[in-house]
């Protein structure tokens, strides 16, 4: 990728683009950064070939400290900034980042270490799944607790992941989560050993990347049609599956499976590894 950036490093492997955060010297998520993100987001918009957007910091303290505080002293400054042009124009810059963080086609994954605080709990929160560091790890959105509430996406992340009751918790508490206790509730998909943390998010984003074009975000399309209703998700997964098998690798895939040995009882046993085997 040859674009230049200021506060975050880019590589692409494999489907994968790993996406680091440095922006010293506490990864505040300022006008820089959402710039940079924005700029990325657009360059991944079209990008078939890209797969899995996997997010991690530079910093081990700061995994994003939080927004920019001053835009408190310059609300206009912070309200013109020319951020995701093509989402909702009432919405604030940094709801429109995260709102198209949110809606990219790729599968976007967060590797957290470190603090995450406001702004930046709510990109997380914005994103398909976060895996935390279960030793470095903590969130909060302590917004209240300085005279204003999330606004960036938390209060209506928050509540699809959570639930109601507890998106009310941490906001209005304004405590810092840790690792054990959002795995817990469901702020984070897994909280696991910081030893073992880039080894299972690095994993599962080759997995995904490798699955056939069009599964994953079929998959997400379906899941989050379900969220509006379930008649709806139900109809929506059966237009995707229809898809699906109209293309040739539903058959060729089935096919091989049966051949390694799926509806065997030994096959059956290690379908897992009979799959894996064949993709």
């Amino acid at each position: 990728m040859s674009k230049s950036w200021s506060s975050i490093r880019i590589s692409l492997t494999g489907g994968v683009a790993h996406v680091v955060i440095d922006n010293p010297p506490i990864n505040l998520l300022d006008a820089a950064l959402m710039t940079d993100l924005d700029r990325f987001a657009d360059a991944m918009s079209g990008n078939h070939d890209i797969r899995v957007i996997v997010f991690d910091s530079a910093d081990p303290d700061f995994f994003l400290a939080h927004g920019d505080m001053t835009a408190a002293d310059d609300p206009a400054t912070f309200v013109a900034l020319p951020i995701a042009p093509e989402q909702d124009q009432s919405l604030n810059p940094m709801m429109r980042l995260h709102e198209r963080i949110r809606s990219l086609p790729q599968i976007t994954i967060a590797k957290l270490r470190g603090l995450a605080r406001g702004g930046g709990a709510e990109l997380l929160s914005a994103m398909d799944m976060r895996f935390a560091s279960r030793e470095h790890a903590g969130m909060a959105q302590m917004e209240c607790r300085l005279g204003i509430i999330p606004g960036a996406g938390g209060t209506v992340y928050l509540p699809g992941l959570v639930g109601r009751a507890r998106a009310l918790e941490i906001i209005l508490g304004g405590q810092l989560i840790d690792a054990a206790t959002a795995e817990r509730i469901g702020w984070v998909n897994r909280a696991l050993p910081d030893a073992e943390l880039d080894r299972a998010v690095d994993t599962l984003a080759t997995r995904i990347a490798a699955l056939p074009p069009g599964v994953a975000r079929a998959a997400t399309e379906a899941v989050d049609a379900a969220v509006e209703s379930p008649t709806h998700g139900l109809r929506k997964a059966n237009e995707l599956l229809s898809r699906l098998f109209g293309e040739p690798a539903a058959a060729s895939l089935a096919k091989a499976a049966l051949a390694a040995g799926a509806h065997t009882r030994d096959g059956e046993r290690r379908l897992e590894a009979v799959v894996d085997g064949i993709t």
